[in-house]
């Protein structure tokens, strides 16, 4: 019985070591969004203010923006649901919390880039 704990309390350590959250999202960093988004055929989405967006944004990043949920729920459905979602903002804090919102509404994979604007910004 203790072994089995023991393996449980480790595979969900496990699990939230590798980016995977409790509530399906997935945090990445910039050298992921890199490999795995920038360049390629992915939903890639900037849930921010309009303005904000306005000022910079990733590659070729779509403006969803998350300052109106019920807007923003109606947009995002539009999005193929089988295909994976990236999702980023300013800092990383409104991404994650839409993140949980984008789940619920059906998409199987979700990734969030923690570092957001600030981080990807700051490299040129």
């Amino acid at each position: 019985m203790k072994l089995y704990v023991l393996l449980m309390f480790f595979i969900s350590n496990l699990t939230v070591a590798v980016g995977q959250s409790t509530t399906g999202v997935i945090k990445i960093s910039l050298e992921t969004l890199k490999e795995k988004a920038i360049g390629k055929d992915v939903q890639l989405v900037d849930v921010r203010r309009p303005d904000e967006y306005a000022k910079g944004y990733i590659d070729d990043a779509i403006n969803i923006s998350m300052s109106d949920i019920e807007t923003f729920k109606i947009e995002v459905s539009k999005l193929d649901t089988s295909k994976p979602i990236y999702l980023y903002c300013y800092s990383g804090v409104r991404s994650n919390r839409i993140g949980k919102v984008v789940k619920k509404l059906g998409f199987e994979e979700v990734y969030d880039f923690s570092g957001g604007w600030k981080v990807w910004s700051k490299q040129w």
